[in-house]
């Protein structure tokens, strides 16, 4: 993301990856008839009964075909074995087999992040494990995934019993004064906090906490971002630069804009052209696109529309290498992360003069840029743990590699 608007982001928690333990459930889920996880809630004992559904999965699929059958309202991508899906108005998730494995109860609901996943259940938020199990009963007037062990609360932040382990003491917003936290990120959280009263403009003063909650580097940044590869991004006297763990300013503020680093790399904006600079603030690829997007599995999406990349449909998007030379032809009119070997891309789409825009259809290309699953979908998520979540009409399924 880039960091146009930091004081209002709501904080981006970073999915873990399944451990051990995790990984036997799912071995043992393969080979025996998964059943519908009860939910242990203190909120009802009711039973809730076993559900099924069919058996969607092909015996021999072929790249890019349907592999769960649309039918959800909602779906998101596969985390640490498990999707989450919506039927109706209710939340639940499923097996990579498209089984219901927890049941559709809950107002709204989270990825799985460290083993856990944030639900909502009425207007309170708690926390559940891969079988369904409340871990965390629902508390909570706000809550965020956990990150870094750690998860952020209308209480502060909360280690995975549920234990406060920072008290709040970032959270507060009125019309004069206005107070802010976010996820941790490499053992550091973000802290804002702006008093109206002294500035109109919403001078946010930026800083980080350790996670016992000390202010290990002041609140002295207008703006700030997470941590990425051990630099986090910083507004200073209206320029963007980067700092390290210590608050020492590694790369000088001297950008329009600029996004975290990824891969050794991070998109800056100088003028109106997005480059590219390494850690210790070279510039490694120079400023010649209109949009740049983080660099993932050695490639970049890139904009190169000259300037007339209006909404989503101006744009003419390809794919650079760490050079910086274009190895995938600008001619998609969007164009996402490479991930798991495949990149969605917008084929067509256009402005009309009396529909307005109009939009394309997404398909998936490899990294030469051959269209290996055709543009036939009306949205759709990166591949994740071997499917991608696909919208057909109303509804959503999966795809597989």
């Amino acid at each position: 993301m880039l960091f146009r608007d930091l004081a209002r982001q709501t904080g981006a928690g970073s999915s873990g990856l399944a451990t051990a333990a995790i990984a036997s459930v799912i071995a043992i889920a393969s080979t025996l008839e998964p059943s519908v996880a009860t939910l242990t809630s203190s909120l009802s004992n009711a039973p809730i009964s076993r559900l099924t559904t069919p058996d969607v999965t092909p015996q021999n699929h072929k790249t890019g075909e349907i592999f769960i059958q649309p039918q959800f309202d909602e779906a998101e991508d596969f985390h640490e074995g498990l999707a989450k899906v919506k039927i109706g108005s209710k939340y639940g998730y499923i097996y990579k087999t498209g089984k219901i494995v927890i049941q559709q109860q809950f107002d709204d609901a989270a990825n799985f992040s460290e083993g856990l996943a944030k639900v909502k259940i009425g207007n309170l938020w708690g926390y559940i494990d891969k079988m369904g199990n409340t871990v965390i009963k629902p508390q909570f007037n706000s809550a965020e995934d956990f990150a870094d062990g750690l998860a952020l609360v209308a209480d502060g932040y909360i280690d995975k019993t549920g234990r406060v382990v920072v008290k709040p003491q970032f959270d507060e917003n009125t019309e004069e004064y206005s107070k802010a936290a976010y996820n941790f990120s490499e053992g550091l959280a973000l802290i804002q906090s702006g008093d109206f009263r002294v500035n109109p403009n919403a001078g946010y003063n930026a800083g980080y906490i350790d996670k016992t909650g000390k202010v290990v580097i002041p609140q002295q940044f207008e703006n700030g971002g997470n941590f990425s590869e051990g630099l986090a991004v910083i507004l200073s006297d209206s320029k963007w630069g980067y700092i390290d763990k210590t608050g020492t300013i590694a790369i000088k503020p001297q950008f329009d804009n600029a996004d975290n680093f990824s891969e050794g790399l991070a998109a800056v904006k100088i003028g109106e052209k997005w480059g590219y600079v390494d850690k210790i603030g070279n510039i490694a690829i120079k400023p010649q696109f209109d949009q740049g997007r983080k660099f993932s599995e050695g490639l970049a999406a890139a904009d190169t529309s000259g300037g007339s990349c209006v909404a989503i449909l101006e744009c003419s998007f390809g794919y650079i290498d760490k050079t910086g030379k274009m190895v995938i032809k600008p001619k998609f009119t969007r164009a996402e992360d490479f991930s798991e070997g495949l990149a969605k891309v917008m084929i067509g789409g256009g402005r009309d003069g009396a529909a307005g825009f109009l939009p394309g259809k997404w398909g998936y290309i490899d990294k030469t840029g051959k269209l290996l699953i055709e543009a036939q979908f009306d949205e759709a998520g990166d591949f994740s743990e071997g499917l991608a979540k696909v919208k057909i009409g109303s509804k959503w399924g999966y795809i597989k590699k």
